[in-house]
């Protein structure tokens, strides 16, 4: 399964899909890739102020939209061994987002890489408890 199908079939990325569908992602991330995706979990969408979810799959937010889940993105396949502390790597929107690696835990930014290497038929997904937003 690629990694949209992957997500649908785990059920704990509701929001994400639905937030992809919304900004017209499902096909590009459907593709050939291959992509490494750091995927928030629903809880992680459920912690932001409230209303904001709802605000971005709004059709007039789809640009904000597409810029927060392309900072999610990186090209190509980056499986967590190929990861080092302070590592920097260019999101798929331009932006880049920083590794750290402290007591035995990977971070993307601030939030913590609770699963690695979800291996995908287009690339990996590593899911993170937190939704990363660009600077």
């Amino acid at each position: 399964m690629n990694i949209v199908e992957t997500a649908i079939d785990n059920g704990s990325f509701t929001t994400l899909v639905a937030a992809v569908v919304a900004a017209e992602l499902a096909e590009t991330l459907s593709g050939t890739g291959p992509f490494t995706v750091f995927a928030p979990v629903d809880a992680a969408f459920a912690a932001l102020p409230a209303g904001t979810v709802e605000s971005l799959v709004q059709p007039e937010n789809k640009e904000k939209l597409q810029g927060i889940l392309t900072y999610h993105v990186v090209a190509g396949k980056v499986m967590s061994s190929d990861l080092s502390d302070g590592m920097e790597a260019a999101t798929v929107n331009g932006g880049k987002i920083t590794i750290h690696l402290k007591d035995g835990k990977v971070h993307i930014n601030d939030a913590e890489v609770v699963t690695a290497d979800v291996e995908t038929s287009n690339g990996v997904i590593h899911v993170i408890n937190s939704v990363l937003l660009p600077a």
